[in-house]
């Protein structure tokens, strides 16, 4: 085929929605979109795209802290799980194609309108504020709109192939199911969409939506598809964490409402401070050992199939809760210090249920997703995690009875804890990994400065 690639690509794999390119038949390339590679990592593009999911993630906290009850948590983890099925087809995609070259960038720069008005109907996912438009059904259509959009991309690319073609027809036949049920939670009547019709028709709905597209996935058990590149798999999804942590330092800043017009107190700066220091654990928990096995562990899969099922379970599955629990701690902070920096707020105050439940849930759930992560990739069980998670469990009581900032400061100590201990059981694998993570960066660093040197 005259001034185009050939290339072969497997469809419809182990996320339901992704794709890969092996081989040497199949898909028709063009100049307008171009195949990624083996050795490729995330582009700017792809970093760009992720500042749409810093003001969604904002808004996911928005539409908890409005409504701290454990209806408006459901929503709260409903609309996240549908922001994350969003984003890691946008994942997939760049692990396919090259996402910064061709026509794909305007598709990008479309897809990223479509989130952000995603995102900015959020808090009005489950109803409507009077004078305005429909929130559900706006929420709902840009969901919709940025999943066609993903979807129609790797069926433009399946065109050539019959295989691809029916495999395609598999997964557009999926997202049809998803958007009537979308379609259709949106368009509930506004008088059963209150609080009792809202959980027997609204939510039931979009759960429904939620357990067709992540079910469709373990029906297909990751046949047909492969990670063509490990390191952009997992680069991303550790781009996709950071963005999660940082939604709690955004917390930090705007939670205490002290910027605006509400007081600088030494309980805020106290609080503020141990929110950095649970943060920067949670962030050497992943980041300094687990993340980097984790990518080495899937470069070293070789078998398509074997891959495939791993990229699913281990980032696809399991990264979600790693991405839900930050947010949550987020909520709880943002509660807290809101609180604390009111002036009427009496000195020794005890943190709500509520307050308590997202702080403590959410670090605790971000812990059991690396203890499931350790598992699953490494076959090794994280015991000082585990008992971490359950020195959390019993401080809950505790903390609701003393001064919600000791409460503070005990998850903050049993947090670094449980990091440390963990960092000293792991020290022979973390020498081994690191060694290697680091023997790998000074390998590329070396190919590209002879690179730049012969040809720039």
């Amino acid at each position: 085929m005259a001034g185009a690639e050939r290339h072969r690509l497997t469809w419809a794999g182990g996320d339901g929605q992704t794709a890969g390119v092996e081989g040497v038949e199949g898909v028709r390339w063009s100049r307008g979109v171009r195949p990624g590679a083996p050795g490729s990592r995330a582009t700017r593009l792809e970093l760009f795209y992720d500042l749409v999911f810093v003001f969604a993630f904002i808004n996911v906290t928005t539409l908890a802290a409005d409504n701290p009850t454990a209806r408006g948590l459901v929503q709260c983890l409903i609309v996240l799980a549908l922001l994350w099925w969003a984003w890691t087809g946008f994942a997939v995609l760049g692990n396919v194609v090259r996402t910064d070259q061709g026509i794909l960038p305007f598709v990008a720069f479309a897809t990223m309108a479509g989130a952000f008005v995603f995102a900015l109907a959020m808090p009005q996912a489950f109803h409507s504020e009077a004078g305005g438009l429909p929130g559900p059904l706006v929420f709902a259509v840009c969901y919709f709109l940025v999943r066609a959009v993903q979807v129609a991309i790797f069926g433009w690319l399946a065109r050539g192939d019959r295989e691809l073609r029916r495999r395609f027809l598999f997964v557009m036949g999926r997202g049809l199911i998803v958007a009537a049920l979308v379609l259709a939670a949106a368009l509930v009547p506004q008088r059963l969409a209150g609080e009792p019709g809202e959980f027997g028709v609204r939510l039931v709905l979009w759960i429904a939506a939620l357990a067709v597209e992540y079910g469709a996935a373990l029906a297909l058990r990751g046949s047909g598809w492969t990670v063509l590149s490990a390191g952009h798999w997992a680069e991303r999804h550790a781009q996709i964490v950071l963005v999660a942590l940082g939604e709690t330092i955004i917390a930090l800043g705007l939670g205490a409402g002290f910027v605006i017009d509400l007081p600088l107190t030494w309980l805020v700066i106290i609080a503020a401070t141990l929110g950095v220091v649970v943060v920067a654990a949670l962030w050497w928990a992943y980041f300094d050992t687990l993340a980097l096995a984790m990518e080495q562990a899937l470069h070293r899969t070789r078998d398509r199939l074997a891959r495939a099922v791993l990229a699913r379970d281990a980032y696809t599955y399991l990264h979600l809760p790693l991405v839900a629990g930050p947010i949550l701690f987020a909520l709880g902070l943002k509660r807290m210090l809101g609180g604390a920096a009111a002036p009427a707020t009496p000195a020794g105050s005890v943190l709500p249920g509520f307050d308590l439940l997202v702080l403590h849930g959410g670090v605790a759930l971000y812990l059991l997703a690396l203890v499931a992560l350790g598992w699953r990739v490494l076959r090794v069980v994280r015991w000082p995690t585990i008992a971490g998670t359950a020195l959390l469990a019993a401080l809950v009581p505790v903390a609701a009875r003393v001064p919600e900032l000791v409460a503070l400061g005990a998850l903050t100590v049993a947090v670094l804890a449980t990091t440390a201990v963990q960092t000293l059981v792991d020290a022979p694998l973390r020498r081994r990994v690191r060694e290697v993570a680091l023997a790998e960066q000074l390998a590329v660093e070396a190919e590209q400065t002879t690179w730049r040197g012969r040809h720039l």
